[in-house]
């Protein structure tokens, strides 16, 4: 004896929405995997972006695919400088295919270690928590791709090695999906 048509169909979208719903559940799980910001409180150099976004950077880095693959590379050359607590970090990106892009960072120091920043390309205020050597950096990215522009949710971690060098690591997601890495490369330059 065999189902009615209906039954298969209820039993097909049921399957779909069960899937559905497993796959919502992982992607909400795994957006809350991070470590809290607070467990790095005791490593050093202590991280004050006031202090290492100030005079000129250099940044080398690249966007990793969700399987690894090295997508696209860049280096970025910034200038920061700060009065008071109010900074801006002006971004000057040169990609592996030639184009370049421009971004500038508006950042306001909050005290006990908070952070807030805008950016032209940035949807709504950036926010971050520093303790020890890590800061966590939360924003939308407006991305352009292939002629259209998808908010990006970016999950920010950077961390202080010395005086000089701070590495970056951001997971990029939309609708909780991973889309893919960042890899960044900090440098200061003396003086």
């Amino acid at each position: 004896m065999t189902s009615p048509p209906c039954t298969h169909r209820f039993l097909t979208l049921r399957r779909a929405g069960i899937g559905l719903a497993l796959v919502g559940t992982i992607a909400v799980l795994s957006a809350c995997a991070s470590p809290p910001v607070e467990d790095y409180a005791q490593e050093r150099p202590a991280l004050d972006l006031r202090q290492y976004f100030n005079g000129p950077l250099t940044a080398h880095g690249m966007f990793t695919d969700r399987q690894g693959k090295v997508v696209k590379r860049f280096t970025v050359h910034m200038t920061g400088r700060w009065t008071g607590n109010d900074g801006v970090l002006e971004e000057h990106f040169v990609y592996s295919d030639g184009t370049t892009q421009e971004r500038t960072w508006h950042i306001q120091y909050l005290g006990e270690g908070r952070y807030s920043g805008q950016a032209g390309d940035v949807v709504g205020p950036a926010t971050g928590q520093a303790a020890g050597n890590a800061l966590h950096w939360n924003y939308v990215l407006a991305l352009p791709v292939n002629g259209r522009v998808w908010n990006v949710r970016m999950d920010d971690w950077m961390y202080l090695m010395d005086g000089r060098t701070m590495l970056n690591r951001t997971a990029m997601s939309k609708f909780g999906i991973h889309l893919g890495d960042l890899t960044i490369a900090f440098t200061k330059e003396p003086g």
